[in-house]
């Protein structure tokens, strides 16, 4: 099995940072692109920032400039440093990995439990 571990979330104030973390662990064999969504209560749920194993990296518009996301290989674990924080940055953070595990041949999808952002005053 594969496991996604999210940590970091919590409360700050507005123009405040948080890092999150995710690190997964189990049987990976290869981690091809790592993802962080992210979902307000009564919305949808968007994708915030991307980086693949190439290193390409993808921000949606509400958020570059201010985030950062970013990965440790050797700990198989993404980050995502988070500046100047915004109330409409309040959500539930998940951590999505497209991850071939052991014995596999193809990759596919593995979600984190979700770590509560909440920014508020």
């Amino acid at each position: 099995q594969v496991q996604l571990v999210e940590s970091g979330g919590g409360l700050v104030q507005p123009g405040g940072s948080l890092r999150l973390s995710c690190a997964a662990s189990g049987a990976v064999a290869s981690i091809n692109g790592m993802y962080w969504y992210r979902q307000a209560p009564g919305k949808q749920r968007e994708l915030v920032a991307g980086i693949t194993s190439g290193g390409r990296i993808n921000y949606t518009d509400s958020v570059q400039g201010r985030f950062t996301i970013s990965r440790d290989n050797a700990k198989n674990t993404v980050y995502l440093q988070m500046n100047s924080l915004k109330p409409e940055d309040t959500a539930v953070y998940y951590c999505n990995g497209r991850i071939r595990r052991l014995g596999q041949l193809y990759f596919y999808d593995y979600w984190g439990q979700g770590t509560q952002v909440t920014v508020s005053s």
